[in-house]
């Protein structure tokens, strides 16, 4: 969840309740990146960057969603892994590049708008939102649906509506709300995987009571290391791709920051790294120590299988806490991101103007908006749950791809545009360019043909399709008529 005032980020002009203005030039001049008028405020501090940055892509996806990429991959989902984490430390070092060099609330929309036009913002912009917000409602009923669990014979839509309230009126109250949600969340999900790995660490060695070295026997017994074959390591493949999203939340959040320049630059540095070895390494353990094929691994998850094999108590309920958090979590920090995108984009003459309202520095009008569509996406899941609903998830199932794309795009022409005008800015650089970032294109147009192959993951990359061509169609109309600036 979640793209001009100078990049110092100096004062901003104050406003009470107000509609963000367009940009009075119909270009942003390179040193600016939020027009003048940015009215957001500064309340996060490094300690809320750095968590969200680790925490930010540690959701239900890895937890949970995790369970069907071992299932079809088998012990091989190491290398799903470790392939598309890579991808993604590329892309992380991108978007850090180009927000650190020009800090925005857009993030990648903003530098989509800057590097290849304004139909290039506002497509990937709207897309992005888009996403979020139906990715609020999807994390509100699966939060919904493990405390009715613990308590039954309460209405799910209660909690739903209880949850979508409290984060609605906590982003609503100040950046620093949003900020101290989101750290303390991250902590915790970074806490459970962290003893996740190190209970995972000393049973491999043999060292945990209870427990034997279990050796390689699952790596290599149980149909051995790719019992699916290159299909099923392909199945595997795509479904870590999908886990890693999230990692724009950090660079959105920066430009509310006290030094936005040092919080994305030391954010990146820290957590590209950390980030992919909590999804490699959990993976690695899980594989050695739980057999690929266990009807657990599906059924309850893979970690509560992992737990269970070594005797925790009450592994269920313990990853049922984490699964919760992650939910709460991501739910949190997509309303923030999708508000903070939809008011960059109103503030860049790309969205409705009445999104652009600001009270007490924060976008209420975009929060209020961003929420109000999660939850209508909530209730699409109760109404019409096999038609409606399930289009609108096949419409967001490859836009991180096509995000990507546009980030990669983007930083390829701003990478020489900002060494030849303003060389200073590059306090964050991406490793290898050009051939790292084009090798990182390439990898993507492979993970399209890869989604046109198999039948489920086609129907996603239509539907995304089509959707993009209808944001990028209409945007590029408007921007022809001079309605996008």
């Amino acid at each position: 969840m979640a793209p001009h005032a100078p990049h110092t980020h100096g004062q901003p002009m104050a406003r009470s309740d107000t509609a963000a203005p367009a940009p009075s030039d119909p270009r942003p001049d390179p040193g600016r990146t939020d027009p003048p008028g940015n009215a957001l405020g500064h309340g996060l501090k490094q300690r809320h960057l750095s968590m969200i940055a680790l925490g930010g892509v540690i959701g239900a996806g890895l937890f949970v969603g995790s369970g069907a990429g071992i299932a079809a991959a088998g012990p091989s989902i190491v290398v799903a892994y470790t392939a598309s984490g890579l991808l993604v430390m590329l892309v992380m070092r991108m978007l850090g590049e180009m927000s650190a060099a020009h800090p925005s609330s857009g993030s990648f929309s903003t530098h989509a708008d800057r590097a290849i036009g304004p139909w290039a913002g506002f497509t990937v912009g709207w897309a992005f939102w888009v996403l979020l917000c139906t990715a609020v409602g999807l994390e509100a009923i699966g939060a919904a649906t493990i405390v009715t669990g613990w308590l039954p014979g309460t209405p799910q839509w209660m909690w739903v509506a209880l949850f979508m309230t409290a984060f609605c009126l906590s982003n609503l109250a100040a950046v620093r709300n949003f900020g101290e949600f989101e750290f303390w969340f991250a902590a915790l999900k970074v806490g459970a995987i962290v003893v996740f790995l190190g209970l995972g660490g000393l049973a491999i060695a043999g060292l945990l009571p209870g427990t034997e070295a279990p050796g390689t026997a699952h790596l290599t017994g149980d149909g051995g290391f790719l019992p699916n074959g290159t299909d099923g390591l392909i199945i595997g493949l795509l479904a870590s791709v999908f886990a890693y999203a999230g990692l724009e939340t950090v660079t959105i959040a920066a430009a509310e920051s006290k030094d936005p320049v040092r919080g994305v630059a030391t954010a990146v540095r820290t957590a590209v790294w950390r980030i992919a070895l909590f999804y490699i390494g959990s993976m690695a353990v899980i594989v050695t120590l739980v057999p690929w094929d266990d009807p657990d691994v599906l059924a309850r998850g893979p970690y509560v299988a992992t737990l269970d094999t070594l005797g925790i108590p009450g592994a269920g309920e313990i990853m049922n806490v984490v699964v919760l958090v992650a939910l709460l979590s991501a739910m949190n920090a997509n309303i923030y991101g999708a508000s903070r995108i939809a008011y960059s984009l109103v503030e860049r003459g790309q969205g409705p103007k009445a999104l652009g309202r600001v009270r007490r520095r924060v976008p209420w009008a975009a929060v209020l908006a961003s929420s109000l569509c999660g939850f209508g996406c909530v209730l699409l899941s109760y109404w019409r749950p096999d038609d409606v609903f399930g289009w609108l998830l096949n419409m967001i199932g490859a836009v991180i791809l096509v995000e990507w794309i546009f980030i990669a795009v983007s930083q390829l022409i701003l990478r020489r545009r900002t060494e030849r005008e303003e060389p200073e800015r590059l306090t964050v650089r991406m490793w290898g360019f050009p051939v790292l970032t084009w090798i990182a294109l390439a990898m993507m147009a492979g993970m399209f043909l890869l989604m046109a192959r198999e039948p489920d993951t086609r129907v996603q990359l239509y539907s995304t399709g089509a959707l993009v061509l209808v944001l990028a169609v209409t945007g590029y109309v408007r921007q022809r008529r001079g309605a996008l600036t």
